[in-house]
């Protein structure tokens, strides 16, 4: 697993007393945006995936559970266990999400359209209206989804599922930043350009990444901790109690 250890320069209190939950962090950028709140005072409440391993290598103090995100009962025992554990959710960091493979359109089966929707797509909406009341309660929460640089460029070949997927959470969660804004909930997203984690590794060749990493105007492939950063202060209502609605681009450049 890709995991970051993060010399962050934020107050180590930004976050003491705030409950801030995750999915889909058991490694890459979830675990490092975790372990970036982690550093600065939060509780966390983490998703970890469907690898009960991920475990061993968590900051100590973590709540976790694991779960399968393409089922939706899993989904619904997520919610459940966050009920468990707090009555309140500050923020709410969709993460969760994965490709699954690379599915040419003529031979995209039925389930795998379906796998890829229900985790990057319906389980971010599900988890969202289940945790509402937890993040009502709080006086300023914020929602922060993961999204895709792929949501803009519609991705490379076999990709056009997964990069639809992502398209839909950057528009939902515009619409639900207007939605939510009366109730004092800041809904963003994030996304990532080609991080170098797991993910990629898996998907994409070796000379497909070092071609896409040449076409960087920073000339390197992200890092899952250039990542979290965006996480804190989207979170923060200090450093962007103004800002709602929008998606930032985490990508050294590229288009």
């Amino acid at each position: 697993m890709n995991k970051a250890t993060l010399p962050l320069a934020f107050n180590s209190e930004l976050f003491s007393g705030q409950t801030i939950v995750i999915t889909g962090a058991g490694n890459g950028i979830g675990y490092a945006a975790l372990s970036a709140f982690h550093a600065t005072g939060a509780k966390i409440i983490a998703h970890l995936g469907r690898d009960a391993g991920a475990a061993y290598d968590l900051p100590e103090g973590v709540i976790h559970t694991t779960g399968d995100f393409t089922k939706i009962d899993d989904q619904i025992e997520f919610i459940r266990f966050v009920e468990q554990q707090t009555d309140t959710v500050n923020v709410l960091i969709n993460n969760a999400g994965t490709m699954f493979g690379r599915f040419p359109a003529d031979t995209l089966t039925e389930e795998q359209y379906q796998a890829v929707v229900e985790l990057n797509q319906n389980a971010v909406v599900r988890i969202t209206r289940g945790l509402l009341p937890q993040l009502k309660r709080s006086s300023a929460a914020s929602i922060i989804n993961t999204v895709s640089i792929s949501a803009l460029t519609g991705g490379s070949p076999g990709s056009s599922i997964y990069s639809a997927s992502k398209a839909f959470v950057s528009t939902y969660s515009k619409g639900l930043a207007r939605e939510l804004a009366p109730m004092g909930i800041r809904v963003n997203a994030v996304s990532p350009g080609v991080i170098d984690t797991d993910f990629h590794k898996r998907y994409s060749s070796e000379e497909k990444l070092e071609n896409t990493r040449q076409s960087i105007p920073l000339q390197r492939l992200g890092k899952a901790e250039d990542c979290a950063p965006s996480f804190l202060f989207l979170a923060s209502n200090e450093l962007s109690g103004y800002i709602t609605g929008q998606v930032i681009e985490i990508n050294g450049g590229q288009r």
